[in-house]
């Protein structure tokens, strides 16, 4: 891992998807996307991809800037800020943008990491 390194995800969630998620949810459906599912996205990012398996959400901040309609492809972002190795942390920011490149959302994320490298 090091400073800027970043790692993206793109997907679009269907109307299907939505109505599914507020059943689960127990909410009426709706033509936006829940910010739930998008804050998904960098969970998926989070474990999967950087800093990836055996990754530990400490904390996540997100401020949204516009709703994402159903069936937009959206793209998030994770990019590490910084590195914290004596004590396994690590430090991300978090993006989200529409195929137009409008932000939908950013933020950051703290996460515990065991190999924590500079």
């Amino acid at each position: 891992m090091e400073i800027d390194q970043t790692a993206r995800t793109s997907r679009s969630f269907s109307r299907d998807d939505l109505a599914q998620f507020a059943r689960m949810a127990g909410v009426a459906p709706g033509d936006t996307v829940p910010e739930p599912l998008i804050g998904a996205l960098f969970s998926y990012l989070l474990g999967v991809e950087l800093p990836g398996f055996g990754t530990n959400y400490l904390k996540q901040e997100l401020r949204f800037h516009d709703s994402a309609p159903a069936d937009e492809p959206l793209t998030a972002e994770v990019r590490i800020t910084r590195l914290r190795p004596e004590k396994h942390l690590v430090d991300l920011a978090t993006t989200c943008h529409d195929s137009a490149g409008r932000l939908i959302c950013e933020g950051s994320a703290l996460v515990l990491v065991k190999d924590v490298k500079r």
